[in-house]
Parts: C-alpha cells; sequence; structure tokens
C-alpha cells in the first residue's frame, strides 16, 4: 500500500491544488467572473437575514371545491332523476332534502364510485365524500381522508408557487419548506427588511379579465380601485384568467415614461381574449387582481395578437412585482405571516467568531497532542488535517454551498473524525513495528490492517449524514453536508496524502529502527 505510480501522486496534487485555490477564493471578492465569484454562502443564523412562518388558509378552497361539487350534485340528480329541494351549502357541507322514496336511489348514487362528485381513491381505500341522513334531510361533507387530500394539494401548490415568487426576487439560498400540514417555513439570509417579500407573500394573485356594466343588474357586483375609493359596477363573466397567461414583463411607456406591465396569453386565453375585445369595442375592459381593479381602460380595438399592456399608477418597482406576481401564478388559498423574526447580522458574527474560537481551539490541542504522541508521524497527520480542512471548504466553495452554525459544529466534528483515522492507522503501525523488522512491510501491513477499521467508523457515520440530510431540513441539513464532505476528505487525505507522507518517511528510513 505504499507504493504511487506518478499518475496517482500527480492526480492526489492536482486535486488538492485546485481544491485549495477554490478555498482560498472566500478570502477574495471578485464578482465579475462567474469561476472566481465562488464563494460558501452564509446561512440565516450567520449572517443574518429574515425568517417567516406562513400558515395556508385551505378553507377557500374547501369552499370553493364544494361549490364546483354543487354544480356537478345538480346534474348528476338530474340524469339520475332524484327530485330534490332546498340545496344550499352552508358550513363545509351541502345540505338539502329528499322524498323518502329517492334516498335508496341516492344511496346507491352516491356509493357509484363513477359518479361526478364522489371520487373514489384508491391509495386511501375510502371515498373522497359521505354523506348523512337524518330522515329526509341530506348531508355531504369531505371524509378525513378528502380533507387530508385537499390540505395536502393546496400546500403542495402553495409551497411551489412561494419557492417561484421568491426566487424570482433573486434571494440568495433560500431555505422553504413545509412544516406540518398547512405551514411553510422561509428563511431568507442576507435579507434585512422583508416587506417587500411580504407583500409578494400577501397577494393571491388570482388575476380576472372582466367587462365593465352600465347598470347594477343580476350577474354584477361593485368593485374599487386598489389605489382609491373609486367604485365601478362589474360583470361576474370572467372573459380570461390568470390561467391563460404565458409571460408578464415590467416596461415604461415611450411616450408618457409611465411603468406599465406587458402581458401574453396562451392560445386559449389570445382566442378568448381576442373574441372579446371584438365584441365589446367601446366598452370598458376592468383588469382586476385579488378583488381589487387595477386598470379599467377602454376597448378602442379589437386585440387580437394575445398581447396587452396593463397600466396604472405604478412605480417601476410596483410594476416589476406585479409582472413577479402574474408570472409565477396565483396562490390556491390565501397565506398568514403567523411568526416573523428578523436576524441580525451582529448576532451572525458573534456565531461566526464562536464557532471560529471553537475550530481553532479544537485544532490546536489536536495538533499538539498528535506532536506529542507521534513526533514525526504526528507532523504527517497534522499536515493531513490542515489539508483536509482546506479541501473541504474548498468543495463546500464548488457547491456554493450555506454554511450554517450546525454545519461549521459538522466541520469540528470533522478534525476528530480526521484525528480518529491517524491514530487507528498508526496503533496498527506501533504494533507491527514491535514485531517486524522491516519498516517498510510495518507501515504497509499497519495500512492493510487498520484499513477495514478505518473504512467501518467513517462509512456508517456517512451513512446516518445522508439520513439526517434527506430527512431533515435547514440547519440539520448543513449539519449533515459538511460532516459527510468531511468524511470523504478525511479519507482521501488519511488514504492518500498522509499514506504518500508516510511512504516517503519509512523508505527514507528503511534502515533504521523506528520507535514510535
Amino acid at each position: 500500500m505504499l507504493y504511487f505510480s506518478k499518475i496517482k501522486l500527480f492526480t492526489i496534487y492536482i486535486i488538492i491544488i485546485i481544491l485549495s485555490f477554490f478555498a482560498f477564493l472566500n478570502f477574495f471578492n471578485e464578482k465579475e467572473n462567474y469561476l472566481l465569484s465562488k464563494k460558501v454562502n452564509l446561512g440565516l443564523d450567520l449572517q443574518g437575514g429574515s425568517y417567516l412562518l406562513l400558515e395556508v388558509d385551505s378553507k377557500p378552497v374547501i369552499d370553493q371545491n364544494l361549490q364546483q361539487k354543487v354544480l356537478k350534485l345538480r346534474k348528476d340528480l338530474k340524469n339520475y332523476k332524484i327530485k330534490y329541494q332546498n340545496l344550499n351549502l352552508n358550513n363545509q357541507s351541502i345540505n338539502f332534502t329528499l322524498n323518502k322514496k329517492d334516498i335508496e336511489k341516492f344511496t346507491d348514487y352516491f356509493l357509484n364510485k363513477d359518479n361526478l362528485i364522489n371520487i373514489y381513491y384508491n391509495q386511501y381505500r375510502s371515498y373522497e365524500m359521505e354523506h348523512f341522513i337524518n330522515q329526509n334531510n341530506i348531508r355531504i361533507e369531505y371524509t378525513k381522508f378528502g380533507l387530508i387530500e385537499v390540505m395536502n394539494s393546496t400546500l403542495n401548490q402553495s409551497l411551489e408557487i412561494v419557492r417561484r415568487r421568491i426566487d424570482e426576487v433573486g434571494t440568495k439560498d433560500p431555505t422553504i419548506v413545509k412544516r406540518g400540514n398547512d405551514r411553510i417555513l422561509i428563511e431568507l439570509p442576507g435579507l434585512e427588511d422583508p416587506n417587500r417579500i411580504k407583500e409578494l407573500l400577501g397577494k393571491t394573485a388570482n388575476l380576472t379579465f372582466r367587462l365593465v356594466s352600465d347598470e347594477d343588474a343580476f350577474g354584477t357586483e361593485l368593485m374599487s380601485f386598489e389605489n382609491s375609493s373609486e367604485e365601478l359596477i362589474i360583470s361576474k363573466r370572467v372573459i380570461v384568467s390568470g390561467d391563460n397567461l404565458l409571460n408578464a414583463k415590467p416596461a415604461l411607456d415611450n411616450r408618457s415614461n409611465q411603468a406599465l406591465v406587458n402581458f401574453s396569453f396562451d392560445r386559449v386565453g389570445a382566442k378568448k381574449f381576442g373574441r372579446a375585445t371584438t365584441d365589446n369595442v367601446g366598452k370598458r375592459l376592468a383588469i382586476i387582481l385579488d378583488n381589487k381593479i387595477i386598470s379599467a381602460p377602454v376597448i378602442n380595438e379589437p386585440i387580437l395578437g394575445g398581447n396587452g399592456q396593463i397600466t396604472g399608477n405604478f412605480t417601476f418597482q410596483s410594476a416589476t412585482d406585479l409582472a413577479l406576481l402574474l408570472r409565477s401564478g396565483a396562490l390556491p388559498a390565501p397565506l398568514k405571516i403567523i411568526e416573523e423574526r428578523t436576524v441580525g447580522p451582529d448576532l451572525g458574527e458573534d456565531s461566526i467568531k464562536a464557532g471560529a474560537i471553537s475550530l481553532a481551539i479544537g485544532f490546536f490541542l489536536v495538533i499538539l497532542f498528535m506532536l506529542y504522541k507521534y513526533r514525526i508521524l504526528g507532523i504527517i497527520a497534522d499536515l493531513a488535517l490542515i489539508f483536509n480542512l482546506i479541501i473541504l471548504i474548498g468543495i463546500l466553495t464548488i457547491l456554493e454551498a450555506t454554511l450554517t452554525l450546525p454545519g461549521i459544529a459538522g466541520i469540528i466534528l470533522t478534525v476528530g473524525m480526521a484525528v480518529d483515522a491517524n491514530v487507528l492507522i498508526f496503533e496498527r503501525i506501533k504494533e507491527e513495528l514491535k514485531i517486524e523488522k522491516s519498516t517498510i512491510h510495518a507501515f504497509d501491513t499497519g495500512y492493510k490492517k487498520a484499513q477495514s477499521a478505518v473504512l467501518d467508523a467513517n462509512i456508517t457515520t456517512l451513512i446516518s449524514a445522508i439520513i439526517l440530510f434527506f430527512l431533515g431540513s435547514g440547519p440539520v441539513k448543513g449539519f449533515a453536508v459538511t460532516l459527510g464532505i468531511g468524511i470523504l476528505t478525511t479519507l482521501f487525505c488519511a488514504y492518500f496524502f498522509a499514506r504518500h507522507l508516510s511512504s516517503l518517511y519509512a523508505m527514507r528510513n528503511k534502515d533504521k529502527q523506528i520507535s514510535l
């Protein structure tokens, strides 16, 4: 095991040089060059930032789904020739009355998994809806599993749209994870003022295009403008919605220099929009976001290309935010901020100092111990330990990983793991030197016999790190990343770098009696 080919030696040292180069990039502030701009990012607990805990209000989604089911139920009951009365939606349940002769017929219909209202979930072996009969009164509501399905779907959709909105803002290395059945945790390192993020997340961004009505009649409603008390009578009929939106970008009007938003529809949306603007030339078209009128321009001519503009009293920042909201899509349910914290950079600096001091003290004590215990071999172990930390930082830099306080703990633990590997090897070499006459053979045998113990200890720890990475979140993942990479660098330094230095020492002293 002491023999190294020229190719192997070249590979070992070129890896060390490259990773050392990336490690030292953290001491420079190069931003223009992509390669030179790579850095280890600091997490929320180290550089400060914002912490938000959001709660997803699934009640509007449940109500909306039930309203759709009411329409389907009316259709099914008509097809099955079941007469009903007083069909209404109340307290997240559908209520109506039936004739006694139709109750059995309704039960057969309801338990049929092919009906429109009651979707059958094979994975749960249960129905989405359940019904209750009290004399002639029927009540339909979600089952436990049906509610879970709706809530999970709402949470997953909300999580994806929240991630899109935050990514569009350009926040680096945010943490966005689920918490329980109805909450989303957001950590934004480096963001001291979360007001803009809160505004973006506080809007559902439900966009609709509807016509302005001249009179208050059935099928209309009164709506106000977003930034004023002016009200207009708006038709409830949606011409086209944000679901048909392809893209939205902020721009400046060439004539007035006012900020606006350019948008484009998909093929279906363009067709609907073109037909509506053709049939309603001269009328006003209201652009509505979250039940507030943004603008209501007059349709001067048909708009057939599927492209348009949203104008209003926008600043360029507000136009940018509106375009961002439209591009990322509408939230399926409102989000409520239930917890908010801002971590200042001073606390992060204190954490970095404390972590650096802990690492320095541990590193110094380990070096002294190895020098005292193993002398020359202790120097080799110390050199391996130094390069272990350097290439660990180099790998984190290449990955542009986020370093957290638990991540620093993982690095400190790596120091102990690295020393442990060398201690096992050197102790084995000591035993072999007592019975072997050949120094080279003692070193070679020591490395071979210690290999299984070193690998077993490190692989079991690596498995734990992998489990923590996939099952953990936030700071726990940071600990798992540094620990996992640290184990790999430890094995590399112990069985390549330190072994090569040990082989040089053994070759140089092959004719001497060595005592450890």
